[in-house]
């Protein structure tokens, strides 16, 4: 018997030899229809969410809730008797989000919490009964909103004692539900809030402690810039920097452009990756120019950024040098030192 068959006799877990694993390997994607979303979450425009914790943070009003729910969206539609468990501490995600996402409501668990003790003995026992191969994903909305039990009781007691327990529950949280959630397949999405730090040059921090920033296999910090045509505001994009990723290199920014009347612009962000990869030339005045993926011509003719139709990009997002450089910019262990889009403006 070989050494290895004889630590996988001794050991009473579900060892396999690694290259046998079912639990490494490439992990299961849903993709959404938008492309760099799918690059912000696996550097590659055929990407898509995977199992694990990520975490979307952020002020108010920067669109994280539903930037959840559209990743769930997309792993319900590629698995469509996959249900969502959705816990709620904040109740505000009305039935047009889930509308407008594309979301079976009859598919969706609906728990209210109201501390965090809650939310960790409900989805513990939720997690415990799954097994792998059970198509759920969690949404939690939202855990920066969450207060621990002894914050509620101390204020019940009339008393003003600081609360020290939140972030060692938050820690305890994310260790009983992390391997499940990676044994078992399930993806986690946790809305989050952040802090501006203290110091010279603040920068922007997940609240809730380090067992967030520990657990999460993705950390998004949501910053937004107005959407202007001419002088009037039509909707904001919404730049995702990448805190943290196992397949993103971090400090990534990518933009998603959302509007009043339209919603997510599903080709938002890759004009910005075109003009970098030289994909369209960028003219002065707000022009633009398309060039040949197969001569590397520059047409003659001019266009709007409007006028770059979905027919054009689908094109551009079928390309697999695109669809290279792409990966080049924004998957981990890539070399290339261009920045696709620049910080500047973003709120």
């Amino acid at each position: 018997m070989s050494i290895m068959n004889k630590l996988k006799k001794n050991s009473k877990l579900d060892s396999e030899i690694l290259t046998q694993s079912k639990y490494y390997g490439k992990k299961d994607q849903a993709p959404t229809d938008v492309p760099m979303l799918n690059a912000a979450l696996t550097g590659s425009v055929d990407g898509g969410l995977s199992p694990g914790v990520t975490i979307l943070a952020g002020p108010s009003k920067h669109f994280k809730t539903n930037f959840a729910l559209k990743l769930a969206a997309a792993y319900m539609k590629k698995h469509p008797e996959a249900a969502m468990l959705f816990y709620d501490s904040e109740f505000g995600s009305p039935q047009s989000y889930f509308d407008m996402m594309g979301i079976d409501m009859g598919r969706v668990l609906h728990t209210p919490i109201t501390d965090l003790e809650e939310l960790k003995f409900d989805i513990t026992s939720q997690l415990q009964n799954l097994e792998k191969g059970d198509k759920v994903v969690i949404v939690v909305d939202s855990l920066g909103q969450l207060a621990s039990k002894k914050e509620v009781d101390d204020a019940l007691a009339e008393k003003s004692t600081v609360d020290m327990t939140r972030a060692k529950v938050m820690k305890a949280l994310f260790r009983m539900i992390n391997p499940h959630l990676n044994m078992k397949d399930i993806p986690f999405l946790g809305i989050a809030h952040t802090y501006d730090t203290q110091e010279t040059y603040s920068k922007k921090v997940v609240s809730g402690g380090t067992g967030l920033y520990f657990a999460a296999d993705d950390i998004w910090i949501m910053g937004r810039r107005q959407n202007k045509v001419d002088t009037s505001i039509v909707g904001y994009d919404f730049v995702i920097n990448v805190e943290k990723s196992r397949y993103v290199r971090e400090k990534s920014i990518i933009p998603i452009s959302v509007t009043w009347e339209g919603g997510i612009d599903q080709y938002s962000g890759l004009l910005d990756v075109a003009i970098a990869g030289q994909f369209v030339e960028k003219l002065p005045a707000g022009w633009y120019r398309k060039v040949d993926q197969e001569t590397g011509e520059i047409e003659e003719k001019k266009y709007r950024a409007k006028d770059l139709d979905a027919e054009y990009w689908d094109k551009i997002v079928a390309n697999q040098k695109f669809k290279d450089f792409v990966e080049s910019c924004f998957k981990q262990g890539a070399n290339s030192t261009i920045e696709v889009v620049s910080a500047d403006e973003i709120e």
